[in-house]
């Protein structure tokens, strides 16, 4: 863990698996993510066979860090707060073989941020997860409950304050006063009607 932020070292192991079924008419290995672990001097900062065989290989990778940033609390608690937090892992295959007859995948970047992974699944990066063990979780939820602070939501503008357009968008206005016109007796319409209640009953000519 680093004085300047908080951090862990880890490792991350990807494992080659032989693919069963209907889609091994297209495809007879894959690569997955295996595990993340805490790192240890013996694990080196490159890549290790650890096993191979007829059933697959699997290959360690040391010397990954993994910061905390205050500034992306609400990553680590949409992680923190769903029932299986996890490592995000973003892994890259290589173009040509440096340490196998073969190119095997490299890891990129660890992270325990739900933004992180969201941001590298959008640029089509490959990006795996795998349970991350409680003693992390504990320690990601210590950092949220310190530095956490949740987004203040504005009340929203009840309706009736919003203002009213018409159907092209202009500002429309309301009056209150009462309208003088035909019908409502008053004004040219009274008026009229004066008029016609005098002459009823008269023949002209």
């Amino acid at each position: 863990m680093s004085a300047e932020r908080p951090a862990l070292e880890v490792a991350v192991i990807l494992r080659k698996e032989r693919v069963v079924g209907a889609m091994s008419r297209w495809q007879t290995w894959r690569w997955v993510l295996d595990d993340v672990v805490q790192q240890e001097p013996g694990f080196g900062a490159g890549p290790r066979l650890l096993y191979k065989n007829d059933s697959g290989e699997r290959w360690i990778h040391g010397g990954y860090r993994v910061d905390l940033f205050e500034d992306d609390t609400e990553g680590y608690q949409l992680n923190a707060t769903t029932p299986a937090p996890c490592w995000f892992v973003l892994w890259r295959m290589e173009d040509e073989a440096t340490v196998s007859d073969e190119p095997i995948p490299r890891p990129v970047v660890v992270s325990l941020s739900y933004h992180d992974a969201s941001r590298w699944l959008d640029a089509q990066e490959t990006v795996e997860q795998v349970a991350a063990p409680q003693a992390v979780v504990d320690w990601l939820k210590a950092f949220i409950a310190e530095f956490y602070q949740p987004e203040v939501k504005r009340p929203k503008r009840p309706e009736s304050f919003k203002s009213l357009t018409d159907r092209f968008g202009n500002p429309v206005s309301i009056s209150t006063t009462k309208q003088h016109g035909p019908g409502d007796g008053s004004g040219a319409g009274a008026s009229l009607g004066r008029g016609q209640g005098q002459n009823k009953g008269k023949r002209h000519g």
